[in-house]
Protein backbone atom coordinates (compact mmCIF):
# COMPACT_ATOMS: atom_id res chain seq x y z
CA UNK A 1 0.00 0.00 0.00
CA UNK A 2 1.46 3.17 -0.95
CA UNK A 3 2.15 5.85 1.81
CA UNK A 4 0.05 8.68 1.84
CA UNK A 5 1.90 11.72 1.91
CA UNK A 6 1.55 14.01 5.05
CA UNK A 7 -0.65 16.88 5.03
CA UNK A 8 -0.71 17.91 8.64
CA UNK A 9 2.62 19.55 10.23
CA UNK A 10 3.94 17.43 13.01
CA UNK A 11 4.52 21.38 15.14
CA UNK A 12 2.04 23.43 14.45
CA UNK A 13 2.27 26.91 15.05
CA UNK A 14 -0.16 28.25 17.46
CA UNK A 15 0.55 32.01 16.46
CA UNK A 16 3.21 32.93 13.54
CA UNK A 17 6.25 32.09 14.85
CA UNK A 18 5.34 30.58 17.92
CA UNK A 19 5.34 26.45 17.77
CA UNK A 20 2.48 23.88 19.72
CA UNK A 21 5.62 21.92 20.82
CA UNK A 22 9.03 23.06 22.76
CA UNK A 23 12.39 21.31 21.37
CA UNK A 24 12.08 18.30 23.58
CA UNK A 25 8.06 17.67 23.17
CA UNK A 26 8.75 18.07 19.11
CA UNK A 27 11.63 16.19 19.68
CA UNK A 28 9.90 13.01 21.46
CA UNK A 29 7.07 13.05 19.12
CA UNK A 30 9.52 12.61 15.58
CA UNK A 31 11.39 10.03 17.86
CA UNK A 32 14.78 10.74 16.70
CA UNK A 33 15.84 9.62 20.30
CA UNK A 34 15.62 6.45 19.74
CA UNK A 35 18.22 6.44 16.36
CA UNK A 36 20.80 8.63 18.50
CA UNK A 37 24.45 7.09 19.66
CA UNK A 38 25.22 7.30 23.36
CA UNK A 39 28.95 6.00 22.53
CA UNK A 40 30.84 9.49 24.39
CA UNK A 41 32.88 8.38 27.43
CA UNK A 42 31.96 10.73 30.42
CA UNK A 43 35.16 12.16 30.46
CA UNK A 44 34.67 13.49 27.27
CA UNK A 45 31.07 14.85 27.52
CA UNK A 46 32.68 16.72 30.72
CA UNK A 47 35.90 18.30 28.70
CA UNK A 48 33.02 19.19 25.71
CA UNK A 49 30.51 20.59 28.12
CA UNK A 50 32.92 23.00 30.24
CA UNK A 51 34.52 24.05 26.78
CA UNK A 52 31.10 24.88 24.67
CA UNK A 53 30.36 28.39 25.54
CA UNK A 54 26.91 29.56 27.13
CA UNK A 55 23.52 29.79 24.83
CA UNK A 56 23.01 33.07 26.18
CA UNK A 57 24.84 36.01 27.36
CA UNK A 58 25.56 36.82 30.83
CA UNK A 59 23.20 39.28 32.91
CA UNK A 60 26.39 41.23 34.01
CA UNK A 61 29.45 42.13 32.10
CA UNK A 62 32.18 39.04 32.60
CA UNK A 63 36.02 40.49 33.32
CA UNK A 64 38.38 39.16 31.15
CA UNK A 65 42.14 39.20 31.94
CA UNK A 66 43.93 41.58 29.23
CA UNK A 67 46.55 39.93 27.49
CA UNK A 68 50.00 40.31 28.87
CA UNK A 69 52.50 41.76 25.90
CA UNK A 70 55.58 41.20 28.61
CA UNK A 71 57.09 38.41 26.24
CA UNK A 72 56.29 40.61 22.60
CA UNK A 73 60.13 42.36 22.70
CA UNK A 74 59.71 44.67 19.41
CA UNK A 75 62.84 46.55 18.65
CA UNK A 76 62.34 50.08 18.81
CA UNK A 77 62.51 51.74 15.31
CA UNK A 78 65.07 54.44 15.05
CA UNK A 79 64.15 58.01 13.25
CA UNK A 80 65.80 57.98 9.64
CA UNK A 81 68.08 60.92 10.14
CA UNK A 82 69.35 59.69 13.37
CA UNK A 83 72.78 58.27 12.29
CA UNK A 84 75.92 57.96 14.12
CA UNK A 85 77.32 61.64 15.03
CA UNK A 86 74.50 63.33 14.46
CA UNK A 87 74.19 66.16 17.32
CA UNK A 88 70.76 66.34 19.16
CA UNK A 89 69.16 68.45 21.77
CA UNK A 90 68.25 66.73 24.98
CA UNK A 91 64.82 68.17 25.76
CA UNK A 92 64.19 66.62 29.25
CA UNK A 93 66.13 65.37 31.98
CA UNK A 94 68.84 66.43 33.95
CA UNK A 95 70.64 67.67 31.12
CA UNK A 96 67.78 69.74 28.91
CA UNK A 97 68.61 71.87 26.02
CA UNK A 98 72.50 70.15 26.12
CA UNK A 99 73.60 69.44 22.66
CA UNK A 100 75.31 65.24 22.36
CA UNK A 101 76.76 63.54 19.92
CA UNK A 102 74.53 60.19 19.06
CA UNK A 103 76.55 57.44 18.91
CA UNK A 104 74.48 53.92 18.65
CA UNK A 105 71.53 52.34 19.48
CA UNK A 106 71.49 50.04 21.93
CA UNK A 107 69.60 46.94 22.59
CA UNK A 108 66.62 48.28 24.98
CA UNK A 109 66.05 51.12 22.18
CA UNK A 110 67.72 53.60 23.79
CA UNK A 111 70.17 56.01 22.12
CA UNK A 112 73.59 56.05 23.71
CA UNK A 113 74.94 59.54 23.73
CA UNK A 114 77.87 61.37 25.22
CA UNK A 115 78.54 65.34 25.15
CA UNK A 116 81.40 64.83 25.19
CA UNK A 117 81.83 64.87 28.88
CA UNK A 118 85.48 67.43 28.48
CA UNK A 119 83.25 69.97 26.65
CA UNK A 120 79.80 70.63 28.29
CA UNK A 121 79.90 67.71 30.79
CA UNK A 122 77.68 65.29 29.73
CA UNK A 123 79.00 61.29 30.31
CA UNK A 124 78.12 58.47 28.45
CA UNK A 125 74.63 57.71 28.82
CA UNK A 126 71.55 56.23 27.49
CA UNK A 127 68.27 58.64 26.59
CA UNK A 128 64.92 57.86 24.70
CA UNK A 129 65.03 59.22 21.30
CA UNK A 130 61.39 60.77 21.68
CA UNK A 131 63.51 63.47 24.20
CA UNK A 132 65.39 64.60 22.01
CA UNK A 133 65.74 66.67 18.80
CA UNK A 134 68.25 66.20 16.04
CA UNK A 135 70.10 68.43 14.37
CA UNK A 136 71.59 68.77 10.90
CA UNK A 137 75.42 68.92 12.52
CA UNK A 138 77.37 66.26 12.03
CA UNK A 139 80.72 65.16 13.99
CA UNK A 140 82.56 62.38 12.39
CA UNK A 141 82.88 59.04 14.81
CA UNK A 142 84.34 56.69 12.46
CA UNK A 143 87.31 55.99 15.41
CA UNK A 144 85.35 55.72 18.41
CA UNK A 145 84.84 52.11 19.58
CA UNK A 146 81.74 51.42 21.72
CA UNK A 147 80.81 47.84 20.96
CA UNK A 148 82.13 46.79 24.41
CA UNK A 149 79.38 49.25 25.53
CA UNK A 150 75.69 47.86 26.23
CA UNK A 151 72.71 48.14 28.44
CA UNK A 152 74.53 46.12 31.13
CA UNK A 153 77.41 48.63 31.60
CA UNK A 154 74.61 51.02 33.05
CA UNK A 155 73.04 48.39 35.82
CA UNK A 156 73.16 49.72 39.02
CA UNK A 157 74.86 47.52 41.68
CA UNK A 158 72.59 45.96 43.87
CA UNK A 159 72.30 47.42 47.55
CA UNK A 160 71.50 45.85 50.79
CA UNK A 161 67.88 47.13 51.64
CA UNK A 162 67.52 46.33 55.28
CA UNK A 163 65.29 47.87 57.85
CA UNK A 164 66.96 50.33 60.83
CA UNK A 165 65.70 52.01 63.63
CA UNK A 166 64.85 56.13 63.30
CA UNK A 167 67.98 56.85 65.03
CA UNK A 168 69.65 54.90 62.94
CA UNK A 169 68.21 56.40 59.94
CA UNK A 170 69.38 59.96 60.82
CA UNK A 171 72.79 59.05 62.02
CA UNK A 172 73.82 57.02 58.50
CA UNK A 173 75.39 59.69 56.08
CA UNK A 174 74.16 60.10 52.38
CA UNK A 175 76.08 57.63 50.62
CA UNK A 176 77.96 59.82 47.61
CA UNK A 177 77.44 58.17 44.08
CA UNK A 178 81.22 56.70 43.07
CA UNK A 179 81.57 56.47 39.25
CA UNK A 180 83.46 53.65 38.79
CA UNK A 181 87.01 52.77 37.13
CA UNK A 182 85.26 51.30 34.01
CA UNK A 183 83.48 53.69 33.27
CA UNK A 184 86.13 56.40 33.72
CA UNK A 185 88.07 54.62 31.18
CA UNK A 186 85.50 54.49 28.89
CA UNK A 187 84.70 57.53 28.81
CA UNK A 188 88.67 59.11 28.72
CA UNK A 189 88.72 56.43 25.13
CA UNK A 190 85.55 57.87 23.59
CA UNK A 191 86.02 61.54 24.29
CA UNK A 192 89.92 61.51 23.05
CA UNK A 193 88.39 60.23 19.56
CA UNK A 194 85.73 62.80 19.79
CA UNK A 195 87.42 65.79 20.85
CA UNK A 196 90.24 65.78 17.64
CA UNK A 197 87.09 65.26 15.55
CA UNK A 198 85.19 68.37 16.92
CA UNK A 199 88.58 70.60 16.92
CA UNK A 200 89.17 69.69 13.26
CA UNK A 201 85.93 71.52 12.58
CA UNK A 202 85.61 75.19 13.61
CA UNK A 203 83.39 76.45 15.86
CA UNK A 204 81.89 73.15 16.76
CA UNK A 205 83.41 73.41 20.22
CA UNK A 206 81.53 76.31 21.12
CA UNK A 207 78.62 74.83 19.80
CA UNK A 208 78.42 71.60 21.22
CA UNK A 209 79.07 74.05 24.89
CA UNK A 210 76.64 76.43 23.90
CA UNK A 211 73.06 75.60 25.77
CA UNK A 212 69.94 75.51 23.53
CA UNK A 213 67.14 78.04 24.45
CA UNK A 214 63.85 79.65 22.27
CA UNK A 215 64.13 83.46 23.27
CA UNK A 216 61.33 86.55 22.37
CA UNK A 217 58.91 85.18 19.10
CA UNK A 218 61.26 82.10 18.43
CA UNK A 219 58.94 79.04 17.62
CA UNK A 220 60.25 75.26 17.68
CA UNK A 221 58.07 74.44 14.74
CA UNK A 222 59.16 77.65 12.42
CA UNK A 223 63.38 76.70 13.63
CA UNK A 224 65.39 74.41 11.41
CA UNK A 225 67.75 72.73 13.33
Amino acid sequence: MPKVARTTPRNPELIPGVPRLGRTASRKSRGTFKAAKKTTPAAEKKEVKATNEPRFYAADDVAKPIPSRKANHKPTKLKANYVPGTVLIVLAGRFKGKRVVFLKQLESGLLLVTGPYKINGVPLRRINQAYTIATSTHVDVNGVDVAAINDAFFAKAETENKKKDGEKFFEQEAKKNVVSAERKAAQKAVDTVLLKAVEAVPQLYNYLNAKFTLTKNQFPHQLKF
